[in-house]
């Protein structure tokens, strides 16, 4: 993230981590719930598809360094994973795509990171499961849909990210602070 040197080291971040999506799968996702889901909400733009590791919320800027750190070693001992499109889920506010992890890998590596994250003191896990997913649609009434599923070929994401997630009144828009390759 390049920031002018004039930013305050105390500046208020909203930061989440997630695997950024390979090469063609958003692409291929984003026309997916263009055709499948337009009329249920705003579809999420592929630049913004990714799946959710852990939201951390508001944090300074001065922990950047730590939590870079901890995605990193979460990161080098990472196998990849495999991921695959298993059904159509809403919730009150989002319509996701819920991923089969194949192997739990992407749930392993989840849990580590979630791990060290909860050893800083920035992130308490929550109660339940960690659901590998992609949310796709944004919408303030559920709009109750069955679409066709997309016909995507298992995938594996290569790197995690550190993303800093900018409020804008068009929607969230993301940015990639620094990413570590799963693996090392």
């Amino acid at each position: 993230m390049n920031r002018p040197a004039s930013v305050e080291r105390d500046e208020r971040l909203r930061l989440f981590f997630g695997l950024p999506l390979p090469g063609d799968v958003a692409p291929a996702l984003e026309g997916w719930a263009r055709s499948e889901l337009a009329e249920g909400g705003r579809v999420v733009s592929r630049e913004h598809l990714h799946v959710t590791l852990a939201f951390l919320g508001s944090r300074s800027r001065s922990e950047l360094g730590d939590l870079l750190g901890a995605l990193r070693a979460a990161a080098a001992g990472a196998i990849l994973p495999r991921l695959s499109v298993r059904r159509y889920r809403e919730t009150r506010s989002v319509g996701m795509l819920v991923l089969e992890d194949h192997d739990g890998r992407a749930t392993a590596f989840a849990d580590d990171l979630q791990g060290r994250l909860v050893q800083l003191g920035v992130y308490e896990r929550e109660r339940r499961p960690w659901l590998p997913h992609v949310t796709v649609l944004r919408f303030r009434t559920a709009p109750r849909l069955q679409p066709m599923l997309p016909k995507l070929k298992p995938f594996s994401p290569s790197d995690a990210a550190l993303y800093h997630s900018v409020l804008r009144p068009t929607g969230a828009q993301y940015e990639i602070v620094d990413s570590a390759a799963l693996g090392g």
